[in-house]
């Protein structure tokens, strides 16, 4: 977890073009997703606590969930999405891909976008390089069995990029997305007061960014109703990721 101990961030701007996201149905007190960045299907590495930022105003903030999907906590993360009228981006467990299909499938359903998470979150670094193109490979080809089509985007475990993942991650043209903050939600014994401690603090230290957070753990699944109240209390606006060739 080296890197996820430095998780406070900025933010700031590379090309890519941008739609308006529709908030139909949403009430005037949900937080809703105020629009869609629409990205190329194309190497590019994104999250300033690793790349370069992505092209979001100050106040925006992208909502990102690792490790799912888990039938325990997956869908109380959706549901408190959905009371918000809100999309987010999962990156996801190959293993727990193969092992939840219909749920991997309900995610994409409910109109969030997905991505690949490495097949049995394992450091990168303790495998050889053959092992990780191996696990790329099994977790490239269980995502293409339950969606239907190639993953657009991968985050390291741990966020440890090793060379080898890196090369073979731009020779088949998929995006790398790191991240600008995150607020621990997988440590052991937090609370939601504490979570929604973290978050502001990291909001006010970055003024916005690409969120880190989980939906495979029961503490971020409990305090995200109460995460997603914050933002908007705090005038912060979603910004939704897509990619498209």
């Amino acid at each position: 977890m080296a890197v996820l101990a430095a998780l406070v961030v900025l933010a700031g701007g590379k090309a890519a073009s941008a739609a308006p996201a529709a908030s139909a149905g949403c009430g005037a007190d949900a937080l809703g997703t105020s629009r869609t960045l629409t990205l190329k299907r194309a190497y590019g590495a994104w999250g300033k606590v690793q790349h370069d930022p992505l092209p979001l105003n100050k106040g925006e903030v992208v909502l990102t969930f690792d490790d799912g999907p888990r039938p325990e906590t997956t869908p109380r993360v959706l549901q408190a999405l959905a009371a918000q009228c809100v999309k987010a981006t999962f990156f996801m467990v190959g293993d727990n891909i193969a092992r939840f299909p219909d749920l991997a499938r309900r995610v994409a359903g409910e109109g969030h976008s997905t991505g690949m998470h490495s097949y049995r979150h394992t450091h990168p670094g303790t495998l050889t390089p053959d092992q990780q193109l191996a696990d790329l490979k099994q977790t490239q080809d269980v995502y293409r069995a339950a969606f239907g089509a190639a993953a657009p985007a991968y985050r390291f475990p741990f966020l440890e990029e090793t060379p080898t993942l890196m090369a073979a991650l731009k020779a088949e043209k998929l995006a790398v997305m790191s991240v600008d903050l995150g607020i621990g939600d997988w440590e052991a014994d937090v609370t939601t007061g504490t979570l929604a401690a973290r978050l502001l603090e990291s909001l006010q230290a970055t003024g916005g960014g690409i969120i880190l957070m989980h939906d495979a753990y029961g503490p971020p699944a409990d305090a995200l109703p109460v995460l997603l109240k914050l933002l908007k209390q705090n005038g912060y606006k979603v910004v939704h990721l897509e990619w498209r060739d």
